[in-house]
């Protein structure tokens, strides 16, 4: 059955079936909308008692729910300069170090930073010897990205690609799916030295979105794109800790990358730990 589930998406059109659930997804449809809102917080056991708006007819699309906001004070963020916090609510995939310039995906299989950053060389080489971190958003999570330290944004890259699943069965099949995934690569300078946060396509991931720059995707595209930024004056995106910088609809991965040297893990970082946004995710050096 699981080789059946991973073939399928060789097979399916993977983009039109996310175009569909796209429009779908952000149609106003009043009570049929909130049935299936109900219907999928039951399914996925979805905690509504900690969401802004906790009940789900609040909602007038089936977006809206899936980027729901938080109640304040919610996911406090850890305080301390020191202190790098995990950037979603999510679960932990993959970390350790960058090996000849290449991630773990899972078993068995590995892939590019070079690949992962959209073919940029010069870039990949700032995290030569680096460390990186891959966490998987499942269904039920809070499915807003925010800023695991303060950064200043560099550039972004739109890299166009597949839309293959990116649960734990499709990377533990599918060879090199995280750089073969349409994806949004942000490079941030910060006190530590260069982050990559790269946020992942998946299939029916409808969107990806930045709070600096709206909608990134769709449309989609076949070439890879690069916007740059100024570090300072009015048009710099600097972030603080714990900001919002973009979101799924629906949703995705996470893959954070960092420069050799900069950060040492949190004691708690094991595969397959879940994560909590704002909570101790790795120290500087």
């Amino acid at each position: 059955m699981d080789k059946i589930k991973v073939g399928l998406q060789y097979w399916i059109p993977q983009h039109g079936l996310t175009r569909l659930v796209g429009k779908l997804a952000s149609a106003k449809a009043g009570g049929l909308t909130t049935a299936i809102i109900r219907w999928f917080i039951k399914q996925y056991n979805v905690n509504m008692a900690e969401a802004k708006h906790a009940d789900p007819a609040h909602y007038k699309t089936f977006n809206e729910f899936f980027v729901r906001e938080l109640k304040d004070g919610a996911r406090p963020i850890a305080q301390g300069d020191e202190v790098i916090t995990h950037p979603a609510d999510a679960c932990v995939s993959q970390f350790g170090p960058i090996t000849d310039g290449r991630l773990i995906q899972a078993k068995g299989h590995d892939f590019s930073a070079q690949e992962l950053l959209g073919g940029d060389a010069a870039l990949a080489e700032e995290f030569k010897d680096g460390t990186f971190a891959t966490l998987y958003l499942s269904p039920r999570d809070y499915h807003r990205v925010h800023m695991p330290c303060d950064g200043t944004l560099r550039q972004m890259i739109y890299v166009p690609g597949d839309l293959f699943s990116v649960n734990p069965l499709t990377a533990e099949n599918v060879p090199n799916l995280f750089a073969r995934n349409e994806r949004v690569v942000c490079i941030f300078d910060t006190a530590f030295g260069p982050m990559a946060q790269v946020l992942v396509g998946a299939t029916i991931v409808g969107s990806i979105e930045q709070v600096w720059a709206g909608t990134i995707t769709p449309p989609r595209g076949n070439t890879v794109h690069k916007w740059d930024y100024p570090a300072q004056g009015h048009n710099a995106v600097v972030l603080k800790k714990g900001d919002e910088m973009g979101r799924f609809k629906l949703g995705s991965t996470v893959i954070n990358l960092f420069a050799k040297d900069a950060i040492r893990f949190d004691d708690s970082m094991q595969n397959g730990a879940p994560t909590l946004l704002g909570t101790p995710y790795a120290h500087k050096q």
